[in-house]
């Protein structure tokens, strides 16, 4: 896992090396153990400056490593033979080795152990399709001296990040925002179609950022840039269009075996490894399987909270007994919102998921212990396990029952006129039902998605103009028409991969995990076990009203059963009290203050009538509250 970074001028102006240098040192966090540059220079045979930013050039390449494989071997940039194509890299290829050989075959000379060649040598033999090579999590950047061209890629899932600006003749790009940021020549506008997202969904969805001008390389696609004009493809995607008919003991044994290939494939590491541990199904698979393939105690890492409610310590504390793991923990109170001001840092664009707070003390701790981790994250996504896809799949049997015209008239007004019930459970809120099922499906699924349903009513009249009845559910439209899906679960899976999922959970735990030096690879989301699960059928996967139903019977006799069978938390915390306690000075020394960000698109009457509804206990508005204030904090600490 490292950082990458670069500027590449295509009208061949030369690249400026302080520039290229600040870039890659805000990326130390994701590479301690070292760094490394590339500058062409005009003469025709580039040189290799490995430790110093040379040259003349309109190419620069930067990297900043955290040594997992070929630890001696790894330095980037590097080149292929002529050394006519570099790249820089970040991420993982967990099926290099194989590759290697292929290409050993066919007359490429390796001169390292690492996985980063196998990309150039991949790309020399088999050009733009040497990514349908890899089995692994990356993103690269890759320049062809010979045909002066850039190529870059994303892998398929979306582990690792990408992101880039090209106007003027100038690409820049980096593993975080941060690092293009660097650059003097990228304006800090902000996108208002981007606070519109952010504000409904809690995060900034692809493939833009909350910058106007930057923008994420979406995952499956790759990026060329040839002769000033830039191109990108999309080499994969998640098919759910076939179904293969097995029986649930034939699907138990396939899913388990898949898995715990990807599982394998993930332990190869040159320094020590281990695992996150919630307790729950995801997790405690991933580290039941590893325990298997292991002739050591896996080392675990888990979270828990002082408030019961919360809590899933005594959970993983079972896992971690029943395979006599080297177990480690650490109980998150009100005080960690220390760091809130740290993660809005890392985070780069505002960004409202509060498990990130969680995620950054279980990378903490693992990190003390060790440099690589595996995780759970992918498991709901795959196999239906979020409640939302209970609820939506009953919704759309309602939908059928009832005429459209009867849906659009009489349903939506009973739903207008039904009181908000925040502080019920899902199932007793009747209003976000009634509201579903007026809508047609895709904007009844945005609905239970976007967490801030009144985010319009506190814009300022100036920001409501500028977005001009813009609405976040386009993306969840677009994925909704682009699914291959026939079934509405799997159709809702699909968008979820693509929304949530990425933006979201991934975007979460890479920075959250690289903030604190810590690679974290994800066995649930390899793409090959994703292709195996797409085609289960959907009532294999939520059955008798029960998410991840093939998962967890597979899973009989290698966890607890109450671990699987219990009530989903999540990596909640108790934000409620937190908004309302811990955080109201901070509130209102910020958003309410005289010289508040927010003021620019929020509504302060709004602003402050929200907030009094929280503080009286009338509303829990504390999703809200805590979206305002990340969006405050964000923009003190990057545009101000």
């Amino acid at each position: 896992m490292c950082g990458i970074a670069g500027i590449i001028n295509t009208n061949h102006a030369p690249v400026s090396p302080d520039i290229l240098k600040k870039m890659a040192d805000v990326l130390k966090h994701r590479g301690p153990d070292d760094e490394g540059f590339f500058m062409n220079r005009p003469e025709a045979e580039p040189r290799p400056k490995w430790k110093h930013v040379t040259g003349q050039g309109h190419v620069g390449l930067a990297h900043r490593r955290l040594s997992i494989i070929a630890l001696d071997s790894g330095h980037q940039p590097i080149p292929n033979e002529d050394r006519s194509v570099w790249v820089t890299y970040n991420g993982e290829i967990y099926n290099y080795a194989s590759i290697k050989a292929e290409l050993t075959g066919k007359g490429h000379r390796f001169a390292t152990d690492s996985d980063t060649e196998v990309i150039v040598h991949a790309y020399e033999e088999w050009g733009d399709a040497c990514v349908q090579k890899f089995r692994g999590m990356f993103a690269f950047v890759l320049w062809d001296q010979r045909r002066d061209r850039i190529f870059a890629a994303r892998d398929r899932v979306g582990i690792k990040p990408l992101y880039y600006f090209f106007e003027a003749n100038r690409f820049v790009f980096g593993s975080e925002i941060k690092a293009i940021l660097e650059h003097p020549d990228v304006p800090r506008k902000v996108r208002s179609e981007s606070v519109s997202d952010y504000f409904h969904l809690m995060y900034v969805p692809g493939p833009e950022s909350i910058f106007d001008g930057i923008h994420k390389l979406l995952p499956g696609h790759t990026l060329s840039i040839e002769n000033g004009a830039m191109r990108i493809e999309e080499y994969w995607d998640i098919s759910f269009a076939r179904t293969l008919d097995f029986t649930e003991d034939e699907w138990c044994r396939r899913v388990l075996h898949k898995l715990e290939e990807a599982i394998d494939l993930r332990m190869l590491s040159d320094v020590p490894l281990g695992a996150f541990l919630s307790g729950g199904v995801d997790s405690g698979a991933v580290v039941a399987l590893m325990a298997g393939l292991s002739d050591a105690p896996v080392k675990t890492a888990s979270i828990g909270f002082a408030d019961e409610t919360f809590n899933e310590l005594p959970y993983a504390r079972r896992v971690a007994e029943q395979y006599n793991t080297h177990h480690h923990e650490k109980t998150v109170d009100a005080d960690s919102l220390g760091i809130l001001d740290k993660l809005v840092w890392h985070f780069d664009e505002p960004f409202a998921d509060s498990s990130a707070i969680p995620t950054y003390y279980v990378s903490r701790i693992a990190r003390e212990k060790v440099t690589v981790s595996l995780s759970g994250d992918g498991g709901d996504e795959n196999f239906a396990g979020y409640r939302r896809h209970l609820f939506d799949f009953a919704e759309n049997r309602l939908r059928g029952v009832f005429p459209e015209w009867f849906r659009k008239t009489v349903i939506s007004g009973l739903a207008d006129i039904y009181p908000k019930a925040d502080r019920l459970p899902r199932f007793l809120r009747a209003k976000t039902l009634l509201t579903n099922l007026s809508r047609e499906p895709v904007q009844g699924y945005y609905n239970s998605m976007a967490w801030f349903q009144g985010a319009p009513d506190l814009f300022t009249p100036e920001m409501k103009k500028e977005l001009n009845g813009y609405s976040p559910v386009c993306h969840y439209e677009r994925y909704f028409r682009k699914s291959d899906a026939s079934c509405p679960l799997s159709r809702v899976q699909y968008t979820d991969m693509k929304t949530y999922l990425v933006d979201d959970i991934l975007t979460k735990v890479d920075r959250a995990s690289m903030a604190n030096s810590l690679e974290v690879r994800v066995p649930v989301l390899d793409h090959e076990f994703m292709e195996l699960v797409a085609a289960m059928p959907s009532n294999l996967k939520l059955k008798k009203r029960e998410g991840k139903y093939i998962f967890k019977k597979s899973l009989a006799g290698h966890l607890p059963h109450d671990c699987m069978y219990r009530e989903k938390k999540g990596f909640s915390i108790p934000l409620s009290s937190w908004v309302k306690n811990d955080l109201k000075s901070v509130f209102e020394d910020t958003v309410l203050s005289k010289n508040s960000f927010c003021g620019d698109y929020l509504n302060e009457k709004a602003v402050k009538r929200l907030w009094g509804q929280h503080q009286k206990g009338q509303r829990d508005f504390a999703f809200e509250i805590w979206a305002i204030l990340v969006f405050e904090l964000w923009g003190r600490r990057w545009l101000w």
